[in-house]
């Protein structure tokens, strides 16, 4: 069944939406529909489950009629037909993911990948024991993991990682390290075949992460720092201005030059005292800044 359950890992990714239907899934349709694939002759042979959908390694169906479905003539909707199962692979793994996926289609959607595991897997490995045969799932898992290359996992959980729902491109959403952490054991767990790389590929994540936030934060300081100083200049420039009244005298010389019809000449003080009431703020905000 080594196979079969590397093969069964792409099925539940090929079929997620299937893993919330609503209606109850009956685990007897379910039976009989994989078993028209998977159990052909089985009262004659009690291999057939393993031989059929479990691992090459039972051995090949003592029948030449071995891809024919037992619900010949049968007629029954929860079993594959003949001409169904024409299109049925040899290969016991292969088999057993194209029964999963005709028998959940026939079935209107009512059960899942969870339900084919739970119902059907300890069936075949019933039969593969009894065809001398022991499910070694570690084994099957190990394999998988020989074909998927490090560069690839990296690229598919980063690609996961800083989607807009979780780090984000800037990693703004996962500065918490327990965020980050539960954002990335997500993407992980749809990275089948990469449980080998993982703790190199976190390392290199949480560094990118850093170098990110490190960026974000050398950014805002400098934002920060830029305001910082033209409030400083401004305020400096206004103390300067406050010195010896200068601010305000040219504030008096610029009314009496521009506003005033006498420009506050000799002889015309009413309108160098009305400037000067103008210009009178200036005393009260250099108070201020003394």
């Amino acid at each position: 069944m080594k196979t079969n359950i590397l093969f069964f890992a792409f099925v539940t990714a090929l079929f997620p939406a299937m893993g919330n239907a609503a209606t109850t899934c009956s685990k007897a349709n379910l039976t009989r529909c994989l078993d028209s694939a998977c159990a052909i002759n089985i009262s004659s042979n009690p291999a057939a489950r393993c031989q059929y959908c479990g691992t090459a390694s039972a051995g090949t169906p003592p029948t030449k009629k071995g891809m024919q479905s037992i619900s010949v003539g049968t007629s029954s909707k929860n079993t594959l037909t003949e001409k169904e199962l024409k299109s049925a692979p040899s290969d016991p793994g292969e088999r057993y993911v194209w029964a999963t996926s005709q028998c959940i289609a026939k079935l209107g959607g009512t059960c899942t990948t969870d339900d084919v595991a739970d119902t059907y897997d300890k069936l075949i490995e019933q039969s593969c024991k009894a065809a001398g045969v022991t499910a070694q799932r570690d084994s099957a898992r190990a394999s998988l993991k020989k074909t998927v290359s490090s560069t690839s996992c990296k690229t598919d959980i980063t690609a996961c990682l800083i989607a807009d729902k979780k780090c984000g491109a800037d990693y703004s959403a996962c500065e918490d390290d327990t965020v980050f952490n539960n954002y990335f054991s997500a993407c992980s767990v749809e990275a089948v075949g990469c449980d080998q790389h993982l703790s190199s590929i976190r390392e290199g994540l949480i560094a990118a992460r850093n170098d990110a936030v490190k960026n974000a934060d050398v950014l805002l300081a400098g934002i920060v720092k830029s305001y910082q100083d033209k409030r400083n200049a401004k305020l400096n420039a206004a103390k300067k201005g406050c010195e010896n009244d200068n601010a305000r005298d040219l504030c008096i010389e610029t009314i009496c030059q521009n506003n005033m019809k006498n420009k506050c000449a000799i002889g015309f003080e009413s309108e160098k005292s009305a400037a000067v009431q103008l210009c009178k703020f200036y005393d009260t905000a250099c108070n201020t800044l003394k």
